[in-house]
């Protein structure tokens, strides 16, 4: 017991420089260090309350199995990796940070290394405050505007692909099966399943459902959408539509109609009845208010 409270206490960080001496001179203080930074390389695993459970009474029901333990340092070596991933855990855990836009708003906060982020209405991004410098590494769901500060590589992973810079301003949105990349300054590197494209200043991308359908030039210094503007390019009406209920926070019933068809050019972000006009009369639809928060488009007949 003795031993195991002086490795908590050497773990933590507690010991007077007294103690700390004292047991830097032990013989098998050596073989704690090299443990210590071993196990802060581990990641943790996912905890799953069920599995443990169900294995606790498993154990219960087994005729229990007697292990001889003789080597001491075995011992040793198990309190200190069972203190050390303690450790561990508590700093993944603790360290992560989710920042999140709800429908209807966006977003805007720094990074540890003040790189900017705005988050479009509907999305949300997960990275970890620890050790960001070294690991500039985040997951996005949905879309965001990065203004990137020059350091180490910067990632930003989704569930359709990922994009990698240095430092850099650009836009990611990943919604549905298509992957929309944009790079306003500097260079962005976009991998897309097992397709690589890299952008410059004023260059786009998007990709559909494994297909690569635009690459092109853009002269926008930012993404519209920062400016109460919603730009779309050969995109389904359906994507539309949802993007529509996200910037609104508005439901929209368009079961009656074709939402396959699609459409390209800018709708207003901050006045529905012209966003609405101004997508029906495309395609002779017409839209109607049901609730303060529920409208229904269908075909003219």
């Amino acid at each position: 017991m003795e031993e195991n409270y002086k490795l908590a206490k050497w773990l933590s960080g507690e010991m007077t420089d007294a103690e700390l001496k004292e047991f830097q001179a032990e013989a098998d203080y050596p073989l704690y260090e090299k443990i210590k930074n071993y196990s802060s390389q581990l990641e943790t695993l996912n905890f799953d309350g069920e599995k443990v459970l169900s294995n606790v009474i498993a154990a219960k029901n087994k005729t229990p199995k007697v292990i001889d333990l003789k080597p001491n340092w075995f011992l040793r070596i198990a309190a200190v990796l069972v203190i050390g991933l303690g450790l561990l855990f508590t700093f993944n855990t603790f360290s992560s940070s989710n920042e999140v836009a709800l429908n209807g708003k966006q977003t805007t906060f720094l990074l540890p290394d003040n790189s900017e982020v705005t988050l479009n209405s509907g999305s949300e991004i997960e990275y970890k405050k620890w050790n960001w410098d070294e690991n500039r590494n985040l997951n996005l769901d949905g879309e965001a505007y990065f203004k990137v500060a020059k350091g180490k590589k910067f990632e930003v992973n989704t569930t359709l692909g990922k994009v990698a810079v240095l430092g850099t301003q650009f836009n990611v949105k990943a919604r549905n099966n298509r992957f929309d990349v944009t790079c306003f300054e500097g260079k962005v590197k976009v991998n897309y399943k097992n397709q690589e494209v890299v952008l410059t200043k004023g260059k786009t991308v998007s990709f559909e459902n494994d297909v690569k359908i635009i690459e092109q030039t853009v002269s926008d210094s930012k993404p519209l959408w920062t400016s109460n503007e919603m730009l779309f390019e050969k995109e389904k009406l359906v994507n539309v539509l949802e993007e529509i209920q996200r910037q609104y926070d508005i439901t929209i019933d368009a079961t009656k109609v074709n939402s396959e068809q699609l459409f390209s050019g800018k709708i207003p972000s901050n006045n529905i009845d012209v966003a609405l006009q101004s997508l029906t009369s495309i395609y002779h639809l017409k839209y109607s208010k049901s609730t303060n928060s529920k409208y229904v488009i269908e075909e003219i007949k």
